[in-house]
């Protein structure tokens, strides 16, 4: 039984991993175009808008000015192909 238990547990990990934030769409949303608006303070960073996932579609968030945050550097979002589709890949910091 224990066994069965850490195997259950295995399988239900990896499933719910899977299902979480990464949904392929046969044709990639056509750009959104935008004017950005003056950043509100010296040394602002625009994160630029995201595509998020909101009742079976992607949806477009707009973008924002942040402050910058010290040894860290924004990395935009995309599209990348998948799995004969497209899939969206959230923009993020990422330490140098």
């Amino acid at each position: 039984m224990k066994k069965f238990s850490s195997i259950f547990a295995i399988v239900l990990v990896c499933f719910l991993s899977s299902c979480a934030g990464t949904y392929v769409v046969r044709e990639r949303p056509a750009d959104v175009i935008y004017s950005r608006p003056a950043p509100p303070f010296q040394g602002a960073v625009w994160i630029s808008g995201n595509w998020i996932w909101m009742n079976g579609r992607y949806v477009w968030r707009e973008g924002h000015w942040d402050r910058r945050r010290d040894g860290y550097r924004w990395h935009e979002g995309h599209w990348e192909a998948s799995h004969g589709g497209w899939r969206w890949r959230p923009g993020h910091w990422e330490r140098f």
